[in-house]
């Protein structure tokens, strides 16, 4: 199964970030980062100190103070921009984790079948409490429970998330068999 790589600056990523950086200009959300909120605030007041100085009543020429004005300006949207990208970023790669979940099937024993072992095949989910699973070398464990027949090496990624194979066997550490 092959993963779709997003490159950093994907069109599927760019515009909903283009559209939240500037949604992301309402004071109550610029208020949760206390350095971007000064520079917003800066801006405000830069803001405020060019239509004064339009008016005459600068202490600086009004392009210089539009400058910083649109300088700070270009920080803040630059920063909510660079914010919603890695939001998006870690949504879309989230989403591709959970679409690329396997189902783990279990071989769940036929309680009354005398002499020879019959399973049936049941998805993981559907196992319960008390039921017994047969688990052969190599075989995912499907779900948390306890060795109570034999040794094999198997895949408990399911259940602990670790990749290697482990060799389990009855009597040893609380694993795989008889669900609790």
């Amino acid at each position: 199964m092959t993963r779709q790589q997003l490159s950093l600056f994907d069109r599927k990523l760019l515009g909903p970030a283009l559209l939240e950086s500037f949604k992301k200009l309402d004071p109550r959300v610029q208020w949760r980062n206390p350095v971007m909120f000064v520079v917003y605030l800066g801006t405000i007041v830069t803001a405020v100190l060019y239509g004064q100085a339009l008016a005459g009543h600068g202490e600086a020429p009004a392009g210089f103070i539009l400058a910083i004005t649109v300088w700070l300006l270009f920080t803040v949207v630059f920063a909510n921009f660079a914010e919603a990208l890695a939001e998006g970023r870690s949504r879309a790669q989230a989403s591709a984790l959970r679409n690329m979940r396997q189902t783990v099937m279990a071989k769940r024993l036929v309680q009354n079948s005398p002499g020879a072992r019959q399973t049936t095949l049941v998805k993981a989910e559907d196992l319960r409490k008390g039921d017994v699973v047969l688990v052969e070398t190599h075989d995912t464990i499907p779900a948390d429970g306890e060795v109570i027949e034999g040794v094999a090496s198997v895949d408990e990624s399911a259940i602990t998330g670790e990749s290697a194979p482990v060799i389990r066997e009855s009597g040893g550490r609380k694993l795989p068999m008889r669900l609790h």
